[in-house]
């Protein structure tokens, strides 16, 4: 026999925390995110001018925020 578990548990970022851009609700994580890896680029490319260092630091930059601030954001509500 086949059973289906539907979760009660709401998987949405708390509103307190969300932005809303063009109609759509953008967890606060993932703009920080994007703007750490955004100005590490920059300062990157303009330091080292390669762009696979700039690449690199800025992925790396961004995946930590990403992740760090979900749990953050995730603990405080």
């Amino acid at each position: 026999m086949t059973t289906a578990d539907i979760s009660t548990r709401e998987s949405r970022p708390s509103s307190n925390h969300c932005i809303d851009l063009a109609g759509t609700r953008w967890p606060l994580y993932k703009i920080e995110a994007l703007a750490v890896g955004f100005v590490l680029f920059v300062i990157a490319g303009a330091v080292t001018q390669s762009m696979q260092v700039a690449v690199l630091t800025a992925a790396t930059a961004a995946v930590i925020t990403w992740w760090a601030r979900r749990v953050y954001y995730s603990r405080t509500t």
